[in-house]
This record gives C-alpha cells, structure tokens and sequence, in this order.
C-alpha cells in the first residue's frame, strides 16, 4: 500500500509541474514583447560597439523597440546570427525573461593590436587573429607592428605562423606596463623576424621570430638595467637578443667601420678577379705579364750593361731578358735617350773676326 499511495502521489506531482510549465510556455508565447535590455561586455566593453548600434540592426531585421508582438513571433535564432555578421561582435545571445523583456548579451570583440600591411593599409587584429577596420571616432592605444607581408591577416597558411607571433607578441607588451611605455613599434622583415623600435633610445633592437619571447624581452631587461642604465641609452646603435643566453650591443660607429672593411675586401676581391682575367689574357698572346718583367736590383746583375762601340752613339743597350725580350724598363730609357737626343739644341758655328795688323 505504501508502494502505491508514493506511486500516485508522485504521479500528481510530476503531472501538476508539466501542467504548470506548458501553461507558463504557452503564457510566454501568447504574452507580448514589453521591451529591450542591451548589455555588452568584454574587456573594451561598448568601446567600438555601442548599443545604438546593436538597437539599430535589431530594428534592421525587424525588431521595433516596443512593437507589443507577441513573444512566439521573434526569431531568436535568426537575430542572434544577424548580430554575429558585425565585425566588432563576437557572441550575441538573446532570450526573453519572465517579464516578457528580451534581453540582448553582445560580447565584443577586443582589438590587441594593429597592423600595417604590405600594399599600405592598417587594420585591428583581435585575440583570435581576426582583421578589424578602424574606427574614425576611437583610437586604440595598442602595440604597432609593420610590414606585414600580405594584404590581409592570414589564419592559414604560410603567413598563420607569423599571425600566431605577432599575437604573442602584442599579449607580452600589453601585458607589462614597461614594455607597453618602451616599444614604438615592431618591424616585420623580409624573413619573418622582428625589429623592436624603442620610445627612449636611438638604438633598435633584433628579436629574430617568435620563439622564445619572454627570454629575449627577459635579456632585454637586463641589458637595460645593468648596461644602459649606466651608459646611457644612445651608445649603442644595435642590441641584438636574438640567440639564446646572448645579448649583443654593437656600439655606434662600428656598423659604419664593418661597412667600410666589408666594402674594402669586396673591391679586392674584384681586383684579383681583374688581374687574373687580365693574366689569362696575357697568356693567350703569348706576352709575358707586367709583373713578370719588373726590373729590380737582383735581377739586373744577370742582364748584359756593357755598352756598345762609341761609334753607335750614347745611347746605352736595352736590357735583353734570357727568353729574348726586352724589358720595360729598358724600352723605356732608350726611348727617354733618344727623345733627348732628337731634341738636342744646335750651336750656330761662330765666325771669324777680322783682325788688324798694329801699326809700328
């Protein structure tokens, strides 16, 4: 008997609570619209969105501020993915309450930093890598990042992984109240590394990619702290925290000096590729090279000096190498001898005078 009085008695109940929550569903469907709550959260909440906005798209896809519809009649489904379609939202969920309020939640996005792409245009990106367009009456104070090599922020990709950095990045800077005063800005180069642009400082700072981001900024600080705390921050041009368990300061003036050494081999690399063209051409005519007949004094002892019979004249004998050829330097003084001679003055031959005898 027990077993029967608790069966029936909750029975009753279960069937009282059904009543009441399909008289209460029915309530709710056949009750009117009373009005709209907006309320939008996030960490930049109302920043870039605002609830006119959002009351405006509502009203786009047919929902009135106090039309005094039935409740049945609001497609929440639909709504919540007309408000999603905006860049600036990321979540939107809509229900009405037991007042017959329809409440809207938006979660906005949050822009965590901006970027200047390829062909020159900027955007926002948020937490997830999203592209934002800027916003003409709010100016976000957020990390700044260059020379993105694409014209639109790519999630996949070859580009993904760069995207997946600057994120990383941008969190690390936001996150410290020095570096978000320090960083400028950050340059993306040609490989996919970065460059740190300092506020205080002429230096620039070479990070390399994305790995490791908190040791570097780590080595950084330390850097900062114990070295250009006391040297000052403009002595060095170049700070490079790239490898790991290394910083590398390279002092200004001496980019200037490495350039100057690197130009100077360079040009003679370039001019012992010039002499050993000019050799080979030498060969292929059969003449001997410069070098190769440059009079010095150990080898003019084995040449013949002994000058020739009077009758010849002064000019000395060229110097006759043992293969038969006359050297250069030879060549060259008889040549010097003979324009002296050519060029020799002519003494006018003096007259005699006529002489008177004295008279005795």
């Amino acid at each position: 008997m027990r077993r029967i009085v608790g069966a029936i008695v909750w029975g009753v109940v279960g069937t009282g609570v059904l009543v009441l929550l399909v008289a209460a569903v029915r309530y709710r469907k056949n009750n009117a619209c009373k009005g709209i709550r907006i309320e939008i959260s996030g960490p930049s909440a109302g920043l870039f969105v605002d609830k006119k906005g959002i009351g405006d798209l509502l009203i786009t896809n047919g929902v009135g501020k106090n039309e005094n519809r039935p409740i049945q009649s609001f497609n929440l489904r639909r709504l919540e993915t007309a408000l999603e379609k905006n860049v600036w939202i990321e979540r939107a969920q809509l229900f009405f309450d037991n007042n017959g309020i329809l409440r809207v939640n938006v979660v906005e996005r949050q822009p965590v930093a901006r970027v200047f792409t390829s062909d020159g245009s900027s955007c926002y990106i948020d937490s997830t890598g999203v592209q934002l367009p800027l916003q003409e009456k709010v100016q976000a104070r957020l990390p700044v990042f260059t020379g993105y090599p694409a014209a639109r922020i790519r999630l996949q990709g070859r580009d993904s992984v760069l995207t997946r950095d600057i994120l990383r990045l941008s969190d690390l800077i936001r996150q410290d109240s020095f570096w978000s005063a320090q960083v400028a800005q950050v340059n993306i180069r040609a490989d996919r590394t970065f460059e740190l642009m300092p506020e205080v400082g002429s230096h620039r700072v070479t990070l390399g990619d994305g790995g490791d981001i908190e040791g570097k900024f780590h080595r950084l600080f330390v850097f900062y702290r114990e070295v250009l705390s006391r040297t000052g921050f403009d002595k060095y041009s170049r700070i490079d925290v790239s490898y790991a368990g290394q910083v590398i300061g390279i002092k200004k003036g001496s980019e200037e000096s490495r350039y100057d050494s690197v130009q100077g081999m360079n040009n003679i690399r370039q001019l012992i590729l010039s002499a050993q063209q000019l050799q080979q051409d030498t060969l292929r005519q059969n003449i001997r090279p410069l070098e190769r007949s440059t009079v010095t004094e150990q080898s003019l002892g084995t040449y013949d000096m002994v000058p020739d019979s009077p009758a010849v004249g002064h000019t000395e004998p060229a110097a006759v190498t043992p293969g038969g050829n006359v050297t250069a330097a030879r060549a060259m003084h008889q040549r010097s001898v003979k324009h002296q001679a050519d060029h020799k003055p002519v003494v006018p031959a003096r007259k005699p005078r006529a002489v008177m005898r004295r008279q005795p």
